[in-house]
């Protein structure tokens, strides 16, 4: 195939006009030249559309820099991203956001990369970097990057930070948009969070709040990774609201990479009776218009980035092209792998079990008990109980009969006091795991059945700059991230084959969730409701202070 000049007959899927024809595209210098319509839709042949876009992702979260993330993800039909690179800005700052744009460059992937909004995410915790009002400016005014990502801080937002709010400036001085995380704001106080400027948020759990934020105008993405999972309660939202939804999946780890992307959010929309064209508006357009992106909508003298399916139910991808080029086939990614760099910072000594004793006088106590983090399986909110502990010579320990677990957060930036809580629901019956991705400021967090297994755990980290380990009572596994302790730099489809190892492991250890690693990388993300961990001590969400 002349990758100038081409032709491709298929069934074309006019997602705006709703409507499918059987039509010829042209494809000439990587641009759709001109689109004759032939008849009437022939279901002997394949269906062609525009490529699927994720409208809202921490490729960080993929445990893949970006050109091996790119691999793996056209072959689901994805030609592009709305990237936030607030993980790898936490650790490395505003030269982390370079590498990911210049790493995402080599391939013919569509990366849209953001200015992280909140570097450091709180000041309760310790970042490796920070980001403050010149430096978001700065990088506002680059072309490469396209919108002012996440707000994380809304309370800031509410009460008018002269910071936040010079932040969200620029970036309309820039005339680029700006994206929410507000989850569970409702009311008055999210028509003032919108009414500053800000046209998204992928953070809503109950169709209720959605609902509210539409009212006031701001668009709705609907979230499924491979931890938070959002769909099932929002999906109706797509027919009803159709030119303002969208779908992301904000963290997704490798192995469900493999598995699928927005594709299979299609076909699960589809299956549920939402409205074909609706579902694909969410899919493929509405993230072009909203962000103005460099997308082709297969129109004549677009960009020929499109995607041929196999049927409009199962959403089967049989080819992908981006800018004309055949990136993906049947399964097989035409990206290559290119040579990928290390960057890191990560600085702290090994730690041994007697650090991480929680003596009884030292603990949150309220009528007895003691203040506990519940993880809830497919959420990253957090429920906070008081339970009754378990002691042995004036230490609170973990307690595998309860499911009460110890979980630590260690400082890798410089060496720190440790803090150490106890957490529900992580289901560990031996062992410990522990994780350098750990949002938003990526120290060390891990959750153990006793501290010896959980100094190991962390040891292993510490050894290899970052990654994650599992420590049984015979075994230990460690996937080394080297790039900011976030990202591998080996073979994409190599990283999910280890890393769905190393899921499996923690699993045969006890835990029920289905993704341990995603949801443990998530306890120390104070932004969320409504208890969570630091590296500084237990955090109080709902208070947004610490828990003494």
């Amino acid at each position: 195939m002349n990758s100038n000049h081409f032709s491709i007959t298929a069934n074309l899927v006019n997602i705006l006009q709703r409507n499918i024809q059987e039509a010829t595209i042209t494809i000439e210098n990587r641009k759709i030249k001109q689109i004759t319509i032939k008849g009437e839709e022939n279901k002997t042949l394949p269906y062609i559309l525009p490529g699927f876009i994720d409208s809202h992702i921490h490729i960080e979260s993929s445990m893949l820099v970006p050109s091996e993330f790119a691999r793996l993800a056209v072959v689901h039909g994805t030609v592009a991203t709305i990237s936030d690179p607030h993980e790898i800005a936490n650790v490395c700052g505003i030269a982390g956001v370079h590498y990911m744009i210049e790493n995402g460059k080599q391939t013919p992937f569509k990366f849209n990369f953001g200015a992280p909004s909140c570097v450091p995410a709180t000041v309760f915790e310790t970042a490796g970097a920070s980001l403050d009002v010149n430096a978001v400016t700065e990088l506002l005014s680059l072309p490469d990057i396209k919108y002012l990502s996440e707000m994380m801080n809304f309370p800031g937002v509410l009460h008018k930070d002269p910071e936040v709010m010079q932040k969200i400036a620029a970036a309309h001085q820039y005339g680029k948009p700006v994206d929410g995380h507000a989850p569970g704001l409702r009311g008055t106080d999210a028509q003032a969070y919108i009414e500053s400027g800000i046209s998204t948020d992928h953070e809503c759990f109950t169709i209720e709040e959605a609902l509210d934020k539409l009212t006031h105008g701001m668009k709705i993405i609907i979230r499924e990774g491979s931890a938070a999972k959002n769909f099932e309660a929002l999906y109706e939202l797509i027919d009803d609201h159709p030119n303002d939804i969208m779908l992301c999946s904000d963290d997704k780890h490798p192995d469900s990479l493999v598995d699928g992307h927005i594709n299979q959010l299609c076909a699960r929309a589809v299956a549920k009776g939402i409205d074909v064209f609706n579902v694909l508006k969410a899919a493929c357009i509405n993230p072009v218009k909203h962000y103005k992106l460099d997308v082709g909508l297969l129109k004549e003298g677009d960009a020929a980035d499109c995607i041929l399916i196999k049927d409009l139910e199962n959403f089967a991808v049989l080819q992908t092209y981006i800018d004309g080029l055949l990136v993906a086939e049947n399964g097989r990614s035409f990206i290559p792998s290119v040579p990928a760099t290390i960057m890191n910072a990560f600085n702290c000594q090994p730690v041994n079990a007697s650090q991480l004793a929680i003596l009884q006088n030292e603990y949150p106590i309220k009528d007895g008990k003691i203040a506990v983090m519940e993880a809830l399986d497919g959420q990253l909110i957090t429920n906070k109980l008081w339970l009754t502990g378990t002691a042995k010579h004036k230490e609170w320990i973990s307690d595998t009969q309860k499911d009460i677990l110890k979980i630590v957060v260690v400082n890798r930036y410089h060496n720190a006091p440790i803090a150490k809580a106890f957490i529900k629901n992580m289901g560990l019956q031996e062992g410990a795991i522990a994780s350098t991705v750990a949002h938003d400021s990526h120290n060390i967090v891990a959750v153990g059945v006793d501290d010896e297994s959980l100094a190991k755990a962390i040891n292993l980290l510490i050894e290899v700059k970052g990654g994650v380990s599992a420590v049984s009572n015979s075994e230990t596994i460690t996937l080394p991230l080297p790039v900011a302790g976030l990202m591998s730099t080996d073979d994409g489809y190599a990283v999910a084959e280890a890393y769905t190892k190393i899921d499996a492991f923690a699993k045969t250890m006890g835990s029920t969730l289905s993704a341990p690693y995603m949801t443990l990388s998530f306890m120390a993300l104070l932004v969320i409701p409504y208890i969570k961990i630091s590296d500084k001590g237990l955090f109080d969400g709902d208070g947004f202070c610490f828990i003494e």
